[in-house]
């Protein structure tokens, strides 16, 4: 009997031949996340007895959800963090401006294939999309990490999805995330891990299946994952050789090393065959990601802000597509864009799609969080209703619990920022 990627590399970190959904036990994470919420780790890092960490290589630490510090608390946290990684001699250390931990992370091959990283995010199945474990875990479950290395985990039941046929023009990963929440629910995959397979996987591309991976933290995935391929050890070998420049091919070929696929006939407590050139464009509606609806239905909701970034959707195709809508267009609602990445800035910049998009009247922010969680700049007034590329839109998600938020791709936000109403991208172009 075939085992899934999940079974497989947790097993091989607990040193067990093999392991069965439901059994717990402890790992030894390769990778320990955390960001501005490290401050809080620290003081419960501070009760314990350990009063260093014991594998200061395996953490990553970078200032992403409130930067620049909007107040002095941010800032007197971001201080202290600063201190504790000089203290603990820990070396994945990203500044402010650097960007999103998990788009960063990626970018600079801290975590890759067969490798597992736990996080006080809970967006770390983000990296799932390279063929590595993540999963979300709570600030007391780190600072157990930082001292001891080591945590329990209950290996999870594996949802399998395939996908066959083509994303249609216009149409994003996003919109697959979308339905796909829609029609399980936001709890339909509560702590199993969603293995991606069939050959629509190979049409998409690496911006695409990382929205994809991000987005099932919002079915309640404990982790997600796509086998890598060719279209994978293409994008790592570019970062890598971008971004690590003396250890690129030595870092690449342990990815190859550790990298893991799941056996074809490997058990599963679900299978989902979706065909992607039947997704359609659609919108997430307040205040549920399940409550989804395709975008002609609300054409004419009015729009008061838009915001394209955020782990999710703050890619560079993400910037392009947003570039393309608004191009020698002005805006008639806001329209806040705030890259994933100093390197997506960098490249965006190089492209052109930041003039297009600043010519038009969009704000660009530093890359980060920005409002995502409603701490940071860009949060929404009282009555105020935004369009976003972000994964949720719960009520008081951006700050203001008497605001509207809707998500969508990142095209039909920048279409709905140019007519300042929830609109098609495909309409608005045929009026060109």
């Amino acid at each position: 009997m075939g085992a899934t990627f999940s079974e497989k590399v947790l097993a091989r970190n607990a040193g067990r031949a093999r392991v069965q959904p439901g059994e717990v036990f402890d790992i030894t994470p390769d990778v320990v996340l955390s960001h501005d919420n490290s401050a809080a780790i620290q003081r419960i890092f501070g009760q314990l007895t350990q009063a260093r960490v014991r594998f200061p290589e395996r953490l990553a630490i970078t200032l992403d959800h409130a930067v620049p510090p909007p107040t002095p608390q941010h800032a007197r946290n971001h201080a202290k963090i600063r201190r504790f990684v000089a203290e603990q001699g820990i070396p994945h250390f990203f500044e402010m401006g650097r960007g999103i931990c998990h788009q960063v992370h990626c970018e600079e091959g801290v975590v890759g294939p067969g490798m597992i990283l736990l996080g006080a995010d809970s967006h770390s199945p983000h990296c799932g999309w390279l063929g590595a474990f993540g999963a979300g875990v709570g600030r007391s479950e780190i600072a157990a990490l930082w001292a001891t290395g080591e945590l329990w985990l209950r290996v999870p039941e594996t949802l399998r999805i395939t996908l066959s046929g083509r994303l249609a023009p216009g149409v994003m990963s996003k919109d697959l995330a979308l339905q796909l929440i829609a029609r399980l629910g936001a709890d339909g995959a509560n702590y199993m891990a969603v293995e991606f397979d069939g050959p629509g996987v190979a049409t998409l591309s690496p911006d695409m299946r990382a929205a994809l991976v991000n987005m099932m933290a919002e079915m309640g995935a404990k982790n997600a994952f796509i086998a890598p391929d060719e279209v994978t050890w293409r994008w790592l070998e570019a970062q890598l050789r971008r971004n690590r420049e003396d250890d690129w091919q030595e870092r690449l070929a342990f990815f190859r090393d550790q990298a893991l696929l799941p056996d074809l006939n490997a058990p599963c407590a679900g299978q989902l065959d979706v065909a992607l050139d039947e997704i359609e464009a659609i919108v997430s509606c307040p205040h549920r990601v399940d409550n989804a609806q395709p975008v002609t239905a609300l054409a004419g909701t009015r729009v008061d802000l838009a915001f394209i970034g955020t782990c999710t959707n703050g890619r560079l195709e993400d910037l392009a597509a947003a570039a393309e809508i608004v191009r020698g267009r002005r805006l008639r609602a806001r329209l806040l864009v705030i890259p994933a990445s100093s390197q997506v800035l960098a490249d965006a910049l190089d492209a052109g799609h930041l003039a297009d998009l600043i010519e038009a009247g969009a704000s660009i922010g530093t890359p980060g969080c920005g409002p995502c969680m409603g701490v940071h700049a860009g949060v929404l007034a009282p009555g105020e209703v935004c369009i976003s590329s972000a994964n949720r839109n719960f009520r008081g998600r951006m700050g203001q619990r008497d605001a509207e938020i809707y998500l969508a791709n990142p095209a039909v936000v920048a279409a709905s920022a140019v007519a300042g109403e929830i609109v098609h991208p495909a309409n608005l172009l045929a009026e060109a």
